[in-house]
């Protein structure tokens, strides 16, 4: 069975996800709105840096964000200057790791989406005096919502299954942030197989869910669903 501290990964865990979930939402929207629309000669370097998480060695990324937010690193010198606490090693890191770990797995389905809302819609919304916010929020929204689950659904099951970032740049603290994978290489790396596989079976169980809901549900509706 699970025990306290696998409990408390687990629910460290699911924070950590829930809230890298929501801010890659926020912050990934307008960003695939841009990649979508935009026709700047910029594009392809922005879509290049928002895959590069796709093929880049976790624990690449974690040893430069390691040094970036570390104390002598350019953001941890300026926290330190502010007056604010270091971010390795502490649940902020964690989820700052998270969002640009996961990028990639949110802003890729919204872009997808995005452009996939004809040029039409868009005019048929301004002939009817529409502002770029209302059109935003009322047309495009609504339609490109299968993408905002399969983003939601994809970035939440992502962050739950990251390991070398969060190893980096988390450490191995419990209950600050030891994440349920990391708890998992713990019972390993103490032979104690019984309780690794109780952990690992509930996030197999749990990925298994996410991708049956994608490629069963999902992925049986549009991409954009047709204005009524």
């Amino acid at each position: 069975m699970l025990s306290t501290d696998d409990i408390a990964a687990l629910w460290l865990t699911f924070e950590v996800a829930s809230l890298a979930t929501v801010l890659l939402l926020l912050f990934g929207t307008p960003l695939a709105w841009w990649l979508a629309r935009t026709e700047s000669r910029w594009r392809g370097v922005c879509n290049a840096l928002v895959a590069l998480p796709l093929v880049l060695p976790p624990t690449v990324l974690g040893f430069y964000l390691l040094l970036l937010l570390g104390p002598n690193g350019p953001v941890g010198g300026l926290m330190r200057e502010l007056g604010l606490g270091p971010l390795p090693f502490t649940f902020g890191g964690l989820v700052i790791a998270s969002v640009l770990y996961s990028l990639p797995f949110v802003v890729q389905p919204l872009q997808t989406a995005f452009a996939a809302i004809g040029e039409q819609t868009l005019e048929a919304a301004a002939t009817l005096r529409a502002g770029p916010w209302d059109t935003f929020f009322s047309v495009v929204i609504p339609l490109a919502r299968p993408g905002f689950l399969t983003a939601a659904i994809l970035g939440f099951a992502h962050t739950v299954g990251e390991f070398g970032v969060v190893l980096m740049i988390g450490g191995n603290i419990p209950g600050k942030t030891r994440v349920a994978s990391v708890q998992i290489y713990n019972h390993v790396e103490a032979l104690e197989y019984t309780q690794a596989h109780w952990l690992a079976g509930g996030l197999l169980a749990f990925a298994f869910t996410v991708l049956l809901l994608l490629y069963g549900v999902l992925k049986s509706r549009p991409a954009v669903e047709p204005m009524r």
